[in-house]
């Protein structure tokens, strides 16, 4: 065990079945990683229990990757009811009405709110499919981001290949950006079409990384993790 602060700007995604899952993998990353992430797929297998665990027993930050959407009312009352667990981090969908309807759920706590851009699994072919407005995808990118800081989020998720271009917003100022779809260099691209290394995410301003697989399906997940450290250390990003 290191007694040397971890760097939370590497944040672990637990998609792994259940809790007890997370729990086992958290212990053997132990004080290499400070930050996790839990989504979605993890809500019916002991997610928020499990995220009570990490953050109140074992000091642990917590991103909750929820991707809120719905009317304004709903995303407020679902937001006010996850603020009170004490979480650091949690997505809605950049829209501008869900982003300001989470500000408000969120109000008088310290959850910062994301808002999700573009998803980093979409291309093009996506959007076209999804009946999505033509442009770069780049471009629309910036265009939500815009629009997420504008309605008051706390940061936006990006792939790291817009990460620069939003960096370079003056809307981003004192702005968190959140950059999945991140890679160590060789490992399998799986279902990420827009993806960096750790180390291109950081430097091209991203705030932290989440890596998921890479990690939690390694032979050993501790030296997974320290390789991704490695790979950051000393990288510091864009102005």
């Amino acid at each position: 065990m290191t007694n040397s602060p971890a760097d939370d700007r590497l944040i672990v995604a637990l998609d792994v079945p259940n809790a007890v899952a997370g729990l086992e993998l958290a212990a053997k990353l132990g004080d290499l990683v400070s930050f996790y992430k839990i989504g979605l797929g993890m809500l019916t297998g002991g997610g928020l229990a499990l995220a009570n665990e990490l953050k109140q027993e074992q000091g642990k930050r917590i991103f909750l990757d929820m991707k809120l959407f719905d009317i304004g009312a709903t995303v407020e009352a679902a937001v006010r009811g996850l603020a009170q667990f004490d979480l650091d981090f949690l997505t809605v969908h950049g829209d501008p009405h869900v982003v300001r309807a989470a500000k408000e759920g969120a109000a008088g706590s310290n959850l910062k709110i994301l808002g999700v851009t573009i998803l980093t699994s979409l291309d093009r072919a996506d959007l076209d499919a999804g009946l999505i407005r033509a442009g770069d995808l780049p471009e629309l990118v910036v265009a939500r981001a815009i629009n997420a800081f504008e309605a008051g989020a706390d940061g936006v998720i990006a792939s790291p290949q817009e990460a620069a271009m939003i960096r370079a917003l003056p809307e981003a100022v004192g702005k968190l950006i959140v950059t999945p779809g991140v890679r160590p260099i060789g490992a399998d691209l799986g279902d990420q079409k827009r993806v960096a290394t750790p180390a291109e995410a950081i430097r091209n301003g991203a705030n932290h990384v989440v890596i998921g697989r890479p990690i939690h399906r390694a032979a050993d997940p501790a030296e997974a993790a320290r390789a991704v450290l490695a790979e950051m250390a000393g990288v510091t990003a864009s102005t």
